[in-house]
């Protein structure tokens, strides 16, 4: 590419040199005829002018022998004219063969006093010559040169003015070479930058562009680069965004006919069994209507999950911030809960906090996140099995975290990651055995988020697990927006 560019601009240069040199050699070369020919006039006018003066006993008196001697010493053919046009005498032919003198341009400028010349062909040799006449009291004298000396000497002319410019071409191309080379390898870098942005490099860039006009577009070429870069990324970002949020999407839409199938279903079936005619079957009606109206519970509970994930993901949930003690939050939430964990034989423990100690929270939503973590400990904590609620200052400071620890059968470390998505059970199976919507984490994770805390869960395989979740123990300012629905598989474990 470079050396293309470089033979581009050498071969530029030389067709504008050669176009030159033709100028200077059209205009130098009239120039130099004219001036020439002035130059030779002058010569012969005051040669001439020295012979008028030299014939003092009349034009008549000298011969053409005289002619030509005269001739000789001038170095131009010598031709004697009398007043009426008559060739007295020539240096180069017999002046009685020629004819009268009279009317040519030169001689008749001369008998009228005035040195005349003209450039013709002469009657008498069929040469082309340069004639002046010079006045004489007894006529003309003309002294003539062939033209074909004057054209030879305007050639030596014309040829060393030729060679002259074209020697002082050499450091105009030796300049034009060296800058040619200049332009052609910053062009060459350009375009190479160019065509690599165009199949998509972005992260490239040209090195030393430079502070002329090129390095200009070679930095205007980086900028945009830069910038090709940054919006791709953004696209690719947003790309990536998009298909996971359809991914999501998809997902959810699985999860939610999947959860919706098993509840309609029975319902469905049992309904259609008790208008069969089993609603007259006093052993079994009332526990089809039971199941009917645990499965009308179960849809409605996932409803309201559903409606709760939506309004904190589009940022409709309104939550009331204010400042309450840490004890009453876990105290209020605990003593709701007391009666399932009874029914199992499930000890509830608190640990307290220090009096004094608060934090900065939506009541309702905090007693919700609670009551998920409390709810899942209890179903999946063996009967006679103990649940600690517990708080402790978290490793972000200004933050408290809020423990859920139960001694239930654990869960795998390969399955922790993914805890808090919507509709993931570890056991699916015995998960819809035992009720609930999938939904319970995914919502405590979103309630801490909307408070600009974070969820945790570690567990050991037959010896429990410990849920927990932070929140500000002062006003933090501005709360975060809704979380982002795609981000539901990010899990902090410590």
């Amino acid at each position: 590419m470079t050396a293309r560019i470089f033979l581009k601009l050498i071969l530029g240069v030389l067709c504008v040199l050669i176009v030159a040199l033709a100028a200077v050699d059209v205009l130098a070369s009239r120039v130099a005829e004219t001036s020439f020919r002035e130059t030779l006039e002058r010569e012969l006018t005051q040669k001439g002018r020295i012979m008028a003066l030299s014939y003092t006993g009349g034009l008549s008196t000298h011969t053409s022998k005289r002619a030509q001697e005269l001739g000789l010493a001038a170095g131009a053919r010598v031709t004697l004219i009398d007043r009426t046009g008559r060739v007295l005498a020539d240096s180069e032919a017999d002046a009685s063969q020629m004819e009268n003198h009279s009317a040519r341009p030169e001689v008749a400028s001369a008998l009228r006093g005035t040195p005349g010349s003209a450039s013709r062909k002469s009657a008498t040799t069929r040469t082309d010559f340069l004639y002046v006449a010079i006045p004489h009291p007894q006529g003309a004298l003309r002294l003539a040169v062939p033209l074909v000396d004057v054209q030879a000497q305007v050639d030596s002319i014309r040829r060393r003015m030729l060679v002259s410019t074209a020697l002082a071409f050499l450091p105009a191309i030796l300049i034009a070479a060296l800058f040619a080379r200049y332009v052609s390898s910053k062009l060459g870098a350009i375009i190479e930058y160019a065509g690599k942005l165009a199949e998509g490099n972005f992260h490239v860039r040209l090195l030393k562009p430079g502070a002329d006009e090129l390095g200009i577009l070679g930095t205007k070429l980086n900028d945009t680069g830069e910038k090709l870069e940054h919006m791709m990324g953004e696209l690719q970002r947003e790309h990536n965004e998009l298909e996971k949020l359809e991914r999501i999407r998809k997902d959810f839409v699985i999860n939610v006919s999947h959860e919706l199938r098993t509840p309609l279903a029975s319902i469905q079936g049992y309904t259609e069994t008790l208008l069969d005619g089993a609603i007259h079957d006093e052993k079994h009606n009332v526990r089809f209507l039971n199941i009917i109206r645990q499965n009308a519970e179960r849809l409605t509970n996932l409803a309201s999950d559903l409606l709760t994930i939506s309004r904190i993901e589009s940022g409709s949930q309104k939550f009331q911030f204010a400042t309450y003690y840490v004890n009453n939050l876990i105290e209020d939430c605990v003593d709701s809960m007391r009666p399932l964990a009874q029914k199992k034989g499930i000890a509830l423990h608190i640990l307290q906090a220090a009096a004094d100690a608060e934090v900065f929270c939506d009541w309702k939503a905090v007693h919700q996140a609670l009551s998920n973590l409390l709810e899942n400990a209890i179903k999946y904590t063996p009967d006679g099995g103990e649940i600690t609620v517990s708080t402790s200052p978290a490793a972000r400071p200004g933050y408290v975290q809020f423990s859920v620890r139960d001694t239930g059968i654990g869960i795998p470390n390969d399955e922790l990651p993914r805890l808090f998505e919507r509709f993931y059970r570890v056991d699916k199976a015995r998960s819809r055995e035992l009720g609930g919507t999938g939904l319970g984490l995914a919502i405590v994770k979103h309630l801490a988020r909307s408070h600009g805390g974070e969820v945790a869960v570690e567990s050991e395989i037959g010896k429990g697990s410990v849920f927990s979740f932070t929140l500000p123990d002062h006003d933090p300012g501005e709360m975060p927006k809704a979380p982002d629905a795609s981000a539901d598989a990010i899990v902090s474990v410590p």
